[in-house]
């Protein structure tokens, strides 16, 4: 390996360290700004949930609220339009798989000015494991807690 290959190998592992550190941070400050919420608190009437997933995790199932987005986290920012504001005064659930997407998209709209705004804790795998129905193409589907 010639000097050039070592400094890019060097390089390359210094830039990824920089990002877990950044992305480290952004899910630090997110934890401390935006509540968590737990599956049991979830009102799937009065409350609006938010998709994070990328697109294809949605054909896995979502959790049928009466009123709900599917917006991947990448996108959100774009997202946030006439429509979706009409309910940034109202309470506003992101989640995703597991939960750091959620965080990070709940706290995307904090910032763009949504005053109530939360992470369901332990994403839709919590929601799933807790008993509580999915739909997906289909149909709606739920774990049974004797197995």
């Amino acid at each position: 390996m010639n000097h050039n290959e070592q400094m890019k190998r060097y390089y390359d592992r210094c830039s990824m360290e920089l990002f877990k550190g950044h992305l480290k941070a952004l899910l630090t400050q997110a934890r401390e700004e935006i509540p968590q919420i737990k599956v049991e608190d979830i009102d799937l009437e009065n409350m609006v949930l938010i998709d994070v997933r990328e697109s294809d995790e949605f054909a896995s199932g979502i959790i049928l609220a009466k009123t709900i987005f599917t917006i991947p986290r990448g996108k959100l920012e774009f997202a946030v339009d006439d429509k979706l504001l009409e309910f940034s005064d109202k309470q506003v659930v992101c989640y995703c798989l597991k939960g750091a997407r959620g965080l990070l998209g709940a706290k995307t709209l904090k910032d763009l000015g949504f005053s109530n705004v939360v992470n369901l804790e332990g994403g839709i795998e919590n929601w799933v494991n807790s008993g509580k129905i999915i739909k997906n193409y289909l149909g709606y589907f739920q774990i049974d807690s004797n197995y």
